[in-house]
């Protein structure tokens, strides 16, 4: 299996047992069809990609036109022959490059001196011109997966008491921990689920470096069941437990992962910090301790969100990965300080009139001078230091950006418009237009 609905194997072996590369490719589609219940093609060719490519038409290319039924395709159908999303990833730029200096299709990349190529790209370069030339004959070797392991308990009578709870997790996580160690595996993450008699469910997924001794999975179990039991992530169960489990996912090779010769420097502070935030966690309640994330946004207010502590780098809710580009967001780099709440600011020209934003997102004046908030917020923002209401020149401006959005949401609309400003007082500001004028962040 190269990747999932993509799978290699060498034809010449399996072909001479089925009688010939017909009857294999109909037996192949036949078991799958009546195993898996889902329809597939089968390609054979000379090469890795000219199998690949084929498949996606159903077809045996004879031996040696593997070339001929190569050269008419497209550049960005190599994609399809690269088995790791890494590759895949890394190889896009590099076929646009190819794109802009005249290649169209797997001929023309086929037909460039395979030294000059990879003199010139780099291995990444030599691997797609082989897959182009029909030469790469190299199909990947994908190890499967190990399965998830799961230990289950089933508590009668039912449990109410959490150090009677935590004497059955000690037993679970004695069993989960002797099974990775026979099995010589690494564990990613950890599952732990609990069931009431009344049907209450409680599932916590944990994120781990390294696997876990029995007693630090005893601690996590016990620490969640005390915070469940007890109310403090929220309505106590009204029964007993009756079923507790824990799962480890992301099995790999214990081997495969390696720690460092020496411990770096703040690391033990680290793992205190975490434990402390576990134990904190199952205090007052699941999801309570948060983190920021920095996420795809138009204005830096809107690109800070709040993440539950221990949920890992979960996928963007945007669904994309942040690299697309976002019409009239703010140029970098980001303020370094965003305020709590936006302070008010009054924004003039010389001659002493407020300054606003016209329906085509312009100002309708040149900014001369700048006041924010009372004495107070100011020597606070700006570090003035003689915290007193003052106006201050403004020597330097860009934008404004002007921002609509959420028109289509029952709320209506949003409208403001972002401004930067560099004063002759205090750090570069960001304001924002929305009724008025406000400070939303500063720059260091």
């Amino acid at each position: 299996m190269a990747r999932p609905g993509l799978a290699l194997s060498a034809a010449r072996g399996p072909a001479t047992w089925a009688g010939g590369e017909e009857p294999l490719a109909s037996a192949l589609v036949e078991a799958v069809a009546q195993e898996a219940d889902v329809e597939c093609q089968v390609g054979i060719a000379d090469s890795l990609s000219g199998a690949v490519l084929a498949a996606r038409q159903g077809l045996i290319v004879e031996p040696g036109r593997t070339p001929d039924f190569l050269a008419p395709w497209p550049l960005d159908s190599l994609l399809a022959c690269l088995p790791l999303r890494r590759l895949r990833r890394d190889a896009r730029p590099l076929l646009e490059t190819f794109a802009r200096l005249g290649l169209r299709t797997l001929a023309d990349l086929a037909a460039l001196p395979g030294k000059d190529v990879t003199a010139r790209f780099g291995p990444l370069g030599e691997r797609l011109h082989h897959l182009a030339a029909g030469t790469h004959h190299e199909a990947p070797a994908m190890t499967r997966p190990a399965q998830d392991i799961a230990v289950t308990s089933t508590l009668d009578p039912p449990v109410e008491r959490t150090d009677t709870a935590a004497f059955a997790a000690r037993h679970l996580a004695e069993t989960l921990a002797a099974r990775l160690l026979s099995e010589g595996l690494a564990v990613g993450r950890l599952a732990i689920e609990a069931r009431c008699a009344d049907g209450a469910e409680l599932v916590r997924t944990w994120m781990l470096e390294t696997t876990p001794t029995t007693m630090e999975l005893t601690d996590r179990v016990r620490w969640q069941l005390e915070g469940w039991l007890s109310g403090r992530s929220g309505r106590p169960p009204s029964s007993g437990l009756i079923h507790l489990s824990l799962t480890a996912l992301e099995l790999s090779p214990a081997a495969a992962a390696q720690a460092g010769l020496w411990q770096a420097p703040g690391q033990q502070a680290e793992a205190r910090a975490r434990r402390a935030a576990e134990r904190v966690e199952s205090l007052i309640g699941a999801g309570t301790v948060q983190v920021p994330r920095i996420v795809p946004g138009r204005d830096p207010r809107s690109r800070v969100r709040m993440v539950p502590w221990g949920e890992g780098e979960c996928a963007d809710e945007s669904g994309g990965d942040g690299s697309a580009p976002w019409s009239g967001a703010l140029p970098e780099p980001s303020p370094s300080v965003v305020l709590p709440r936006p302070l008010p600011a009054r924004l003039t020209d010389v001659q002493g009139r407020e300054l606003g934003v016209d329906i085509h997102g312009q100002l309708d004046g040149v900014p001369g001078f700048l006041s924010i908030g009372d004495g107070v917020a100011n020597s606070a923002v700006d570090n003035a230091g003689d915290g007193e209401v003052g106006m201050e020149s403004v020597l330097l401006w860009a934008g404004p950006w002007p921002v609509d959005e959420g028109w289509w949401t029952p709320q209506g609309a949003s409208r403001r418009a972002y401004l930067q400003v560099v004063t002759d007082t205090g750090p570069p500001r960001l304001l924002v237009r929305s009724g008025g004028w406000w400070l939303d962040a500063v720059y260091s």
